[in-house]
């Protein structure tokens, strides 16, 4: 789970999700060997969100014969609102189907069983994987981030730039003033000048 700075801490509470009971119970044993706290849940009728809502774990280990299409669906929405390191143990292991898998969220999918004395390190691998792509996402939400605003102080600048019949520095400067006057961020300063337009022109 990601803390109150983006980062994300090393797995201590897991959420298992499995379809049988007897195998969860055998999964359940070797995470808690391997000193993880446990929230065991057999998959029935609530929904992934739903128990990741009820227990709030920094992990999400799932267990199940073989993913059907309401699982991925549940994983991407999962991915996109409440972002969790995810391991999938499956028997499945249809290449096609990895890959749906790890683009709905997957961090690691491992097929044909589980391996008690593997599961830390699976576990290990699954967190360095989230992390690594919630640090590109971030990236990805930054840059897009700069150019809307960008585009917003240009649009901005060429309204002023019209309206005052000033250039281009001269409206960059009227702006920034405005902005270090309300103690704002100059995209906001921006978007409000384009609001302002925008109502005029109305």
């Amino acid at each position: 789970m990601a803390d109150r700075h983006g980062k994300v801490a090393a797995p201590q509470h897991v959420l298992l999700v499995d379809s049988e009971p007897a195998r969860a119970a055998l999964l359940e044993q070797a995470l808690k060997d391997a000193g993880y706290t446990v929230d065991k849940q057999v998959h029935g009728d609530r929904s992934l969100a739903r128990l990741v809502a009820e227990s709030q774990p920094d992990m999400i280990i799932i267990d199940i014969d073989a993913p059907d299409r309401d699982v991925l669906e549940q994983m991407t929405q999962l991915s996109r609102s409440n972002p969790r390191p995810v391991v999938m143990y499956a028997d499945e292991d249809d290449t096609a189907f990895v890959e749906q898998a790890i683009q709905s969220g997957v961090s690691a999918y491992v097929a044909n069983g589980m391996r008690p004395d593997r599961v830390k390190a699976t576990l290990s691998v699954a967190v360095a994987r989230f992390r690594e792509f919630q640090n590109l996402r971030q990236e990805l939400d930054h840059a897009r981030t700069e150019l809307a605003d960008r585009k917003l102080i240009e649009k901005a600048k060429g309204l002023i730039m019209t309206h005052r019949g000033v250039n281009e520095d001269d409206a960059y400067r009227a702006l920034r003033k405005m902005a270090m006057d309300r103690s704002c961020r100059l995209s906001d300063v921006a978007r409000n000048v384009i609001d302002i337009f925008d109502i005029t022109q109305e």
